[in-house]
Parts: structure tokens; C-alpha cells; sequence
């Protein structure tokens, strides 16, 4: 049974976390490094974005993911994505990997960088290697610390999203803590986000990943905040064994236990970084069901919310269940449109739009009612299979376009 606990990224043994102001963006006062750490080398899995145009951590970790398949460290940035810099971008990960090497003894390809905030300027190394210093005697397991590197790793986010989970394998209780930021380009596909999940289980890598691939396909991969997928999305999942059960090798109830766990983190933070899409007053979440198959239900449900007209309505508490049939038409998934239901439902309740393709003579005051909380789900029924699948957005506001015109500044 999976059971959520007080705690963040650093909540399973064997991991402590830091974080500093290194003063790498001038124009901000807050935190804006982080680093992770592991007592032992922890077998690591990642999923990372699926942008040509890849950032230099990027390429540096999933080196390491796919190749070393080991990690101890992680040293996170914020300000400068450290994206589109060529050969010195990824010199600059192997100087950052490089420093924190020379300083523990840790090898350099078992440190992965991460890095988030403007694409194009150089890191400024100066700063990024000072502050990994500076780190080190600051690392702790405290639920302090823990919430202190969510808040450092923030960049238009307007709060951290960190979790922590306990659960149980081959008799043995082992933890799980995660954090992660992003609030803007944002994609399915992951998007501008940077997710670390630290486990102390044993689990076999190829297991792992491919675990750690289907959670991701089901919750950051259904998430959608603006249509731009980013250049530095990455998902790290760490698992250092020191919670002592017999490594995790093969399907069956141990497994099913372990997923649980990680979808349990996954759909938090996906389900966060939705609601905090910049600018965003709502979670906006649709529930395809009905379907001939999952595919069919993901096409459907991603449209949807990925639909700006949609969002605007959305913010606008206009109950335009046109703009959520026209989605679904465009989207390439195949359905009877005679044969479909459409609602909605928040906090205050749920009220019917449209019955096999038609509009119903629903209330709307009461549809306003409904489309005023912060939280509004569609749901959309095809009635023709029972497969289902669940995307999560938000409404599309004056405050995005506020804070994206000067991003830069």
C-alpha cells in the first residue's frame, strides 16, 4: 500500500539535498542552484525531452542515463537553460561534473547538471562552480532543506512542487521523494520541467526504465500548459537500494507496488505543474472514457486541453462545449461525434452540455457555478469501448502573455 508522507526530494535514505543563491540571474534575489546527493551510486533511469533541439544537460545526462547507467549527484541550475551553446555548453556540464568530482571523489560521469531559465547565453561558470562549493557543507536529509532546493530550482513558478511517499517490497519499507518545477512551455512530450524522484529500493535498471517510460507516458506526457515543448525537459529516477529489499528484477506484486508508488509521485507533480501553468487561475483537466483503445482516449483527451480556445473559455467561465467538441474533431482520433456526452465538473457540482452529439437545455447559471472553482474537469464519453485517459491543463490568461512578452528581463 502506498501511503503519502511529509517529505521531499530527500525523504528515502541516503540522500541529502542543498541549495544556494549563486546569483547566476542579477535581476532575482532567490535561491538558484540545488544539489542532490546520494550516500552510494544509485542505479538511474530518465526520460528527457523530445525537441531536436536539446540543451547541453540533456545530452550530458542521458549519456550517463543510458550508458554508465549509475548516478550520485545532480547539480541544478536556474536562470540560463544552458540551451542552444554548442560545444561550450556541454564543456560547461562536464566542468560543473568535473568540480563536484574533485570535491567528494565522486566520478564525474555518475554527476549529472541540470539546468533551467533563458536559452542561448553561456552558464556563467564563475558563479555555477563557486556555488557548487559552497553547496557541499550545506548538504542535509532535514525537511528544511528539502523544501529550501524545491524553492531554488523555481523559475516562473509561483510555488514549489515536491512530494514524498512510503511503500513496501518483499517485506522491506522503502521511500520515495521527488521535486520538480515548471510552470511554462510545457508540452506534452514533457515540457520546460526539470523532475528528480529519489528512491531508496533496489530495483534492476532495464526494469526501471522501462517502468519509470510508462508512468512518464501517463502523467508528465498528458500534461499541457502552453503547446511549446521545451528544450530541457528531463525526469531523473534514482534508486540507491539502501532500504535493504532483494532487488526488484521481474514482473509481479513487488512491481505493480513499486509503480503504484511512482505514478502516485508522477500525477502530483504533473497535476501541480498544470495548475501552475503561468498565468493560470484553474487546473484544467479532461477525462476521455468510452474508448475503443488508450491511444484513441490520449489523442482525444490531450486536444482538448491543449485547445486555446478551449482554455480561454475556461478562464472566462463560458460553459462553450463547442470549442471542446471541435478539439476532439481536430485531433485525428477517430469517434462517432452522435454517439458522444460532454460535462463538466468542479467542487460545485456537475451538469451535462452536450447527449449523443447534441446540446442538452442545461442551466447557465448553473454552468457558471460549476466553472468558477479552481479546478474544472470535462469530461467526454464516445460510448464506444471502455478504455479512458486523463490530460491535465490550464485556462490560457492575460497574465501568460504578461509574463512571456519580457521573459527575458
Amino acid at each position: 500500500m502506498v501511503k503519502t508522507i511529509d517529505g521531499g526530494v530527500n525523504a528515502a535514505k541516503g540522500y541529502t539535498c542543498a541549495s544556494i543563491r549563486a546569483g547566476i540571474k542579477e535581476s532575482s534575489t532567490k535561491e538558484d542552484m540545488a544539489l542532490l546527493m546520494s550516500e552510494v551510486p544509485a542505479t538511474v533511469a530518465g526520460t528527457f525531452t523530445r525537441n531536436l533541439v536539446k540543451a547541453a544537460p540533456v545530452q550530458w545526462d542521458s549519456d550517463i542515463v543510458y550508458r554508465v547507467k549509475q548516478g550520485r549527484a545532480v547539480v541544478i541550475n536556474t536562470g540560463i537553460a544552458n540551451a542552444v551553446t554548442g560545444a561550450p555548453g556541454l564543456e560547461s556540464c562536464k566542468k560543473t561534473a568535473e568540480k563536484l568530482s574533485n570535491l567528494t571523489g565522486i566520478p564525474a560521469e555518475q554527476i549529472f547538471t541540470a539546468s533551467t531559465g533563458v536559452i542561448g547565453p553561456q552558464l556563467p561558470m564563475d558563479k555555477i562552480l563557486s556555488g557548487t562549493e559552497a553547496m557541499l557543507p550545506k548538504l542535509s536529509d532535514t525537511r528544511e532543506a528539502a523544501h529550501a532546493a524545491a524553492i531554488a530550482i523555481m523559475t516562473t513558478d509561483t510555488k514549489p512542487k515536491e512530494i514524498a511517499v512510503e511503500f513496501s517490497l518483499g517485506g522491506k519499507t522503502c521511500r520515495m521523494g521527488a521535486m520538480c518545477k515548471g510552470s511554462g512551455m510545457i508540452h506534452p512530450n514533457m515540457g520546460t520541467m526539470l523532475g528528480f524522484i529519489l528512491t531508496d529500493a533496489a530495483v534492476e535498471y532495464e526494469l526501471m526504465l522501462k517502468t519509470l517510460r510508462e508512468v512518464v507516458e501517463e502523467t508528465f506526457n498528458m500534461v499541457s500548459v502552453d503547446g511549446d515543448t521545451s528544450t530541457n525537459d528531463t525526469v531523473l529516477l534514482m534508486a540507491n537500494g539502501l532500504a535493504g529489499n532483494e532487488l526488484l528484477a521481474e514482473e509481479g506484486a513487488d512491481l505493480n507496488e513499486f509503480k503504484e508508488a511512482l505514478h502516485t509521485v508522477a500525477e502530483f507533480l504533473a497535476t501541480h505543474i498544470a495548475a501552475d501553468g503561468e498565468g493560470a487561475t484553474r487546473l484544467f483537466t479532461a477525462h476521455v472514457v468510452g474508448a475503443p483503445d488508450v491511444e484513441t482516449a490520449k489523442v482525444l483527451a490531450k486536444s482538448v486541453i491543449t485547445s486555446n480556445l478551449t482554455k480561454a473559455a475556461i478562464f472566462g467561465r463560458d460553459a462553450n462545449w463547442g470549442r471542446i467538441f471541435c478539439a476532439m474533431g481536430y485531433s485525428g482520433a477517430n469517434f462517432d461525434p452522435n454517439k458522444t456526452d460532454i460535462r463538466i465538473s468542479s467542487a460545485a457540482g456537475e451538469i451535462k452540455l452536450v447527449e449523443n452529439g447534441l446540446a442538452t437545455d442545461f442551466s447557465e447559471e448553473k454552468a457558471l457555478e460549476i466553472l468558477s472553482p479552481d479546478a474544472i474537469t470535462a469530461t467526454c464519453d464516445i460510448k464506444s469501448g471502455s478504455c479512458e485517459a486523463t490530460a491535465w491543463g490550464c485556462d490560457l490568461t492575460y497574465d501568460y502573455v504578461t509574463i512571456n512578452a519580457d521573459y527575458r528581463s
